[in-house]
Formats: C-alpha cells, sequence, structure tokens
C-alpha cells in the first residue's frame, strides 16, 4: 500500500508523479460552504490572465466553466509537508488535465473554459505551458473572488488557497456548482456529461439560470 508521504513523493521522478493521484487520499466532505452559490451572479472583476490580459469571467457571452484548484505542483519543487492528507488537496494537475482533454468537446458545447487559483500568472503560465493546456488560467492572489462571492477556502504554510470548486455560469450567473470535487481527475468529464444532458448555452432548457 502506497504512503501519503509528501517527502516520499519529492524523492521521485518531479516529471510524474504529478500527474498520478496517490491511492487512499483523504475524501472532502461537504461541508455546506457552496450551497448558496447556485443562482448567484458572478462578481464583475477582471483578474490576470496567462495570456496577459485582463478576463472579466461575468462579462462573457455564454456558458463558462470555471474550475477553482488550490495550486498545480512544480517540477524540481517538493509539495508542502502534509499536502497529501488534506482532503481534496491533491490533484490539481489531473484536473487541469482532465478539461485539456474535454476541452474541445466543451467548446462544441459553445462552453469557455478557465482555471483560477491564488497563484500568480507567472507560476501559472508554467503550468499551462507544461501541460500544454488550451485554455488560460486567471490569478486571484487577492482573494477577491472569495470576499465576493464567499468561496471557501484552506491554508497551508501561511498561504491561503481556494478549495477544489467548479462553476458552471451563463451570462453572468453561477447555474451549477461542483462542491467537493473528488477524484479530481474526473471533474471534467462530469461538467461535460452535466452539460451535454442541458443543452447547448443560449438554448432554452434547464441550463438556464
Amino acid at each position: 500500500m502506497r504512503q501519503l508521504k509528501t517527502r516520499r513523493f519529492a524523492k521521485e521522478s518531479m516529471s510524474t508523479h504529478f500527474f498520478e493521484l496517490p491511492e487512499e487520499l483523504p475524501r472532502p466532505v461537504d461541508d455546506g460552504a457552496a450551497d448558496h452559490l447556485p443562482g448567484a451572479d458572478f462578481p464583475r472583476l477582471a483578474l490576470p490572465a496567462t495570456s496577459g490580459e485582463n478576463v472579466d469571467v461575468a462579462a462573457n457571452p455564454g456558458r463558462v466553466v470555471i474550475y477553482l484548484y488550490p495550486m498545480t505542483g512544480r517540477p524540481g519543487v517538493a509539495l508542502p509537508d502534509g499536502w497529501d492528507d488534506i482532503p481534496g488537496a491533491r490533484g490539481c494537475t489531473p484536473q487541469s488535465c482532465g478539461f485539456r482533454d474535454h476541452y474541445v468537446a466543451l467548446q462544441a458545447l459553445n462552453t469557455s473554459v478557465f482555471g483560477l487559483s491564488t497563484q500568480s500568472s507567472d507560476y501559472q503560465r508554467e503550468a499551462r505551458d507544461r501541460l500544454h493546456l488550451p485554455f488560460d488560467m486567471l490569478s486571484d492572489d487577492g482573494l477577491r473572488i472569495k470576499q465576493a462571492l464567499g468561496l471557501p477556502t484552506f491554508s497551508v504554510d501561511g498561504n491561503e488557497l481556494y478549495k477544489r470548486l467548479t462553476m458552471v455560469i451563463e451570462n453572468g450567473r453561477i447555474c451549477k456548482v461542483f462542491y467537493p470535487v473528488f477524484p479530481p481527475d474526473q471533474n471534467a468529464g462530469e461538467v461535460l456529461a452535466w452539460i451535454q444532458q442541458h443543452g447547448r448555452a443560449g438554448e432554452p432548457g434547464p441550463a438556464r439560470c
């Protein structure tokens, strides 16, 4: 049985272990911290994107998927001590790769995708390029979205990070929330299945807010 010890993983190949989810990761519980989000308006805030531009998600017409994640690992840099023991912390790279792999199918459903974390755009840009992500990552290092929507976070090594949470937004309003997200590598497939069931953006049906 694989032991969940960050130091052990730090000694493994840094080029591969971020893509794998250790066995017996602790499952996050639904603490009700996202119950208030469905039906709420997404705040009109411009956030720095890995493209170098500022993006106002709420201003995007049609449907947008935005997945909030704590932080992606970086080759050559050890994860925080005890990272694998924090429910829902591990798995940002597999989650991002899932949205990469389902991106064409989501685009076919008139759906844009963004990732969001508290890391800087430079930090996120390294992950975007290394993982070949076809969408932008948004930086919210000031936790502005948290303050506007009351989003759940946790702290590690003195840093406040977002808990993993995915929102489907249509014309600026939150239609669907996935929380808690587990396992993270299946999140993109679950989001795609929900959107396929609820129709294309802009069409009548249950997906409209």
